[in-house]
């Protein structure tokens, strides 16, 4: 499916150096996806008026600083394994009860945020996940209302969990098909490495757009789990290939455009992420 012209905009930026980049470099990457530059001036200015981009020269954009947070988030994946710790059976906890269902934008940043930090419902009005991030509840909770939960959210941690409800949080994972999925990727980026020489450069540009969106939304959504919930081992393989596939895709589209740092892996919903 062709991507949208809004999608090409806010991945190539949040790929280059400063996330910044000359509206020609932006057209000519659209070009060899198939969306045609009228439309990407056109998203130009609407992002611009929306507060999602910033111009900061003559035909020059920045991501904008209401999306710093987001985008810190997406631009950190390279770096997961050092924000992860070991896993002491704590668990972090959200409260939601008292927040609105009903204003569908709060809803769905809400959302948004608590997947992209690995929770889970344990019941209707209380998400969870293990405490193992780097900075323990005290920074998780300033990451949650960055990404947008709302500040009147409850975050605290719950350290004693009778067996049964410990029991009933461990099983909101598949650890079997998370750690067995990390397997998979490696091996699919591992065949793709040496393949991708085989092509011609923009057929090759055009594969690491779309291969890596595959990979970086998995990598985004993992829920960075401890031991024993998941094989950690297997994870931190996964994330070293996908670094190699993010050099070959950066190096491919620097050839091509020039681009400062060429094309990071991309999301295929970062656009729907950022907006």
């Amino acid at each position: 499916m062709k991507p949208t012209a809004k999608r090409i905009v806010l991945e190539l930026l949040s790929a280059t150096h400063g996330h910044e980049a000359a509206s020609a470099s932006l057209v000519r990457g659209a070009a060899l996806l198939g969306v045609a530059d009228n439309a990407v001036r056109v998203t130009l200015t609407r992002l611009v008026a929306s507060g999602t981009l910033e111009v900061t020269g003559r035909g020059l954009y920045r991501l904008g600083r209401a999306t710093a947070a987001l985008t810190r988030q997406v631009t950190s994946w390279r770096e997961l394994e050092k924000h992860v710790r070991r896993w002491d059976g704590g668990w972090a906890c959200v409260s939601v009860g008292e927040l609105t269902r009903t204003d569908r934008v709060a809803l769905r940043r809400r959302e948004r945020a608590l997947r992209l930090l690995g929770f889970r419902s344990l019941a209707r009005s209380l998400e969870i996940r293990p405490d193992n991030l780097d900075g323990g509840v005290a920074e998780l909770r300033d990451r949650l209302y960055a990404l947008g939960v709302e500040s009147t959210a409850i975050v605290h941690r719950a350290s004693e969990l009778d067996p049964a409800t410990d029991a009933h949080a461990r099983a909101l994972w598949d650890p079997e098909r998370l750690s067995a999925s990390y397997v998979q990727t490696t091996e699919r980026i591992e065949r793709w490495l040496p393949a991708v020489t085989k092509l011609p450069p923009r057929t090759a540009a055009r594969e690491a757009f779309f291969f890596g969106g595959d990979v970086l939304r998995k990598i985004l959504f993992d829920p960075r789990l401890p031991e024993p919930l998941v094989d950690v081992t297997a994870r931190r393989a996964m994330l070293d290939a996908a670094r190699r596939l993010d050099a070959t895709g950066r190096r491919l589209w620097a050839q091509l455009f020039g681009m400062p740092h060429g094309l990071v892996i991309t999301s295929e919903h970062h656009h729907d992420l950022v907006a």
